[in-house]
This record gives C-alpha cells, structure tokens and sequence, in this order.
C-alpha cells in the first residue's frame, strides 16, 4: 500500500499545483522555463503514474474488504465509466457543447470514472486509489470553475457535430477498453 499511496502523491501532487499554489508554479516556471517546467511534470507524473500501477497490483495482491457492493452497482458502474469517456473525448472535441457547458469536461470524467468504481469496488486498495482520484478531481474541478468565473472566461457555444465526435470517439475508446483491454492490463473484466 505505501507505494500506491506514494504514486498518488506524486502523480496528484503535481496535478493539484495548478489549483493549489498558482503563484508558486508561475515563478518556477518564470524561473526554470516552461519547457523544463513541462518535462519536469511529465516526469514526475509518469513516475507516480508507474507506482500507482505497481502498487496497486501489490495491494490487490492482497485483499481487504471493506463493503461489498451489490451487482447492479457493478454494472451501473459500465454506465459511469462510458460518460467518463465521453467527457474525456469531449475535452479534445472542438466545438463541442459539452465543453462549453462544463468548461472541464476532463476533470468531470474523472470524478464519474472514480465514483463509479468507488460504488462498484469495495477492496481497501480500491477506496484508497480512487477515492483520492475522486477527491482532486471534484475539487480541481470546482476551483477551475471558480477560477473561469472570476476571470470572466467564456467559450465557444459548441454545435451537435463536436458532441457527435466525442460521443463516438468516447463510446469507441470505452468499448475498446471496456471489453478487451481492461481484463489484459488490469486483470479483471468489467463484465464478469
């Protein structure tokens, strides 16, 4: 569990930057460059990213059960999970309403992604992986808001043809992981 909870830390601590401490990565970034900045990010993103894969493994390795959640809930969590595609492919999508409604589309698919599997998963590692996701998430979401309203940001009304584009990019992606990729990187089939 520690280096899960270590991958979290240094693949969301980086991405909290942004909400947290603006001033502070302005002045690195003013520092440093945006281009060291960048790679920097990346690197250290990449390297949490990796131990939250491996410490995953090692805590499902060995379970803890803390709730176990009914069947339905397992297959609503297939209904989450494909919003979360789509708001996923709607924050690339140009002219997309779905991005003009929600300004962070990318941030809402997260928070559907964790609270579905927080509803569908009731192993410790589970709540300790998504739970943290679910939280950044939802608050990085709300701040980004806050933060777009405050700086009278506004963008394009968007048409049906770029919500088009990310629900067919969104459900293509979904159902390519959802029924063959997930059991080969994951272990387990989302369908079982």
């Amino acid at each position: 569990m520690p280096i899960l909870i270590l991958g979290l830390l240094l693949f969301l601590g980086p991405h909290s930057i942004g909400m947290a401490a603006r001033d502070w990565r302005a002045a690195q970034v003013a520092q440093f460059g945006v281009r060291p900045w960048k790679i920097g990010f990346a690197v250290v993103s990449a390297v949490g990213l990796v131990l939250i894969v491996v410490g995953f493994g090692a805590a499902r390795a060995r379970p803890v059960l803390l709730y176990a959640p009914p069947l339905a809930l397992q297959h609503l969590n297939a209904l989450f999970t494909l919003v979360a595609f789509v708001l996923i492919a709607a924050s690339h999508a140009r002219g997309s309403r779905i991005k003009a409604a929600l300004g962070h589309p990318m941030l809402a698919g997260v928070a559907v992604w964790a609270f579905g599997h927080l509803l569908a998963a009731g192993m410790l590692a589970d709540v300790v992986l998504f739970g943290p996701f679910l939280l950044w998430s939802v608050t990085d979401f709300l701040a980004s808001r806050a933060r777009d309203r405050a700086a009278g940001v506004t963008r394009p009304a968007g048409a049906l043809g770029g919500d088009l584009r990310a629900i067919g990019v969104g459900v293509v992606a979904w159902a390519v992981f959802a029924f063959w990729l997930h059991r080969a990187l994951i272990g387990v089939s989302p369908f079982a």
